[in-house]
């Protein structure tokens, strides 16, 4: 998957290579801003401020209330909205601006991150710096990040009337489009780095399988990422706080509570907690199997390092959320640095997936 090969005709000059090497520093330092909005994002979530502000201001929404008028008028819209009334009647002034502040980070890192991706996109552009093939790509990651910031409006909207907190599916969309951009930003990224000898290297003693599992790892962690949303959302988090069975079993009794059944699976915070389990058991077991299959046959040292770098990596992720849900079943709410380090984990662990998939992606 994403395959492609270069197409220059020759190794490139001096001149390319250095514009070339500007590409890749500034995808990704783009990309590490990204995988910072996502832990902003996770603190925004955790300390419960995503619903503070209560408007979608694009341009003049950069400015936050400079005057205790301004503070005023802010809280006094946030008074309005369900989760005032059920949940924080009576926070003060200072507590709104607390939770305030967070999104507002929340939201400027956003546009800090559209300015960094558009403006330089467009020197490059408009320099002729940026190789055939990858300016509809690059084009294509900045109508996403542009469309990531509807769907981020569009999920806050969904907490401000009726409920408490936003759609968890909509949180879902908000989140695993966060992680498809930061892929996508890294795939072209890595791309841009490989020379023209690298395009027309094979690994003529991989398998079709090994290939293949790369890609199906890849795509499993999108799919953990749409269940870790879940997870979040629907506070899942706080139920079954026990390892490695969920209260004393290994299929709990209350994952068909609800009818129609299928609603279990998206909606039933038991039965969401269990999927998130199953698929990172999975995770590991695929990417541990696809390490040792590829020690023992692949010819390039790189592949096999790679591949043992995301296998620990799932490792590391999968005990960062065990530690979390017992930390939360003590603590009865999910401790908030380490439910950032498991949502920063999972950006990272995706980076490693992304690096292993493109690499090993040339035996295709």
């Amino acid at each position: 998957m994403f395959a492609e090969r270069a197409t220059r005709d020759q190794t490139p000059t001096g001149t390319e290579a250095t514009a070339t090497l500007a590409l890749r520093i500034w995808l990704f330092f783009v990309a590490a801003l990204v995988l910072a909005m996502i832990v902003v994002g996770g603190a925004t979530r955790l300390t419960d401020s995503g619903l503070s502000i209560t408007e979608w201001q694009p341009i003049l929404g950069a400015i936050p209330p400079l005057t205790s008028n301004d503070w005023q008028i802010a809280f006094d819209k946030y008074r309005q909205i369900p989760e005032y009334q059920l949940v924080n009647k009576g926070m003060s002034l200072s507590q709104f601006e607390f939770i305030y502040w967070w999104e507002w980070s929340h939201r400027f890192l956003g546009r800090f991150i559209g300015l960094a991706f558009a403006f330089p996109l467009a020197v490059f552009w408009f320099a002729g710096k940026i190789p055939r093939g990858f300016t509809p790509k690059l084009v294509g990651i900045l109508a996403l990040g542009g469309l990531q910031g509807f769907f981020g409006w569009y999920m806050v909207q969904s907490g401000l009337s009726e409920r408490v907190d936003v759609s968890h599916y909509r949180l879902a969309l908000h989140l695993t489009t966060a992680f498809v951009i930061l892929a996508a930003i890294l795939w072209v990224a890595f791309e841009l780095a490989r020379t023209k000898d690298e395009n027309h290297i094979r690994f003529h003693n991989l398998s079709t399988a090994q290939v293949r599992t790369a890609s199906a790892i890849l795509v499993l962690l999108f799919l953990q990422v749409v269940v870790g949303a879940f997870v979040a959302g629907l506070k899942a988090g706080l139920v079954h706080n026990t390892w490695p069975l969920m209260n004393g079993a290994i299929i709990p009794e209350d994952i068909a509570d609800l009818t129609p059944f299928y609603l279990n699976l998206v909606e039933n915070p038991a039965t969401v907690q269990f999927i998130h389990r199953l698929l990172a058991y999975i995770l590991l077991a695929m990417a541990l199997w696809h390490s040792l299959s590829i020690s023992a046959s692949a010819d390039d040292e790189r592949v096999v390092t790679s591949s043992w770098l995301l296998t620990c990596a799932f490792v590391a992720q999968a005990g960062l959320g065990i530690w979390t849900l017992l930390a939360a079943g003590r603590a009865a709410e999910i401790p908030i640095l380490l439910g950032l380090i498991h949502q920063g984990g999972a950006a990272i662990v995706l980076a490693i997936a992304v690096w292993h998939a493109h690499r090993i992606s040339r035996a295709a």
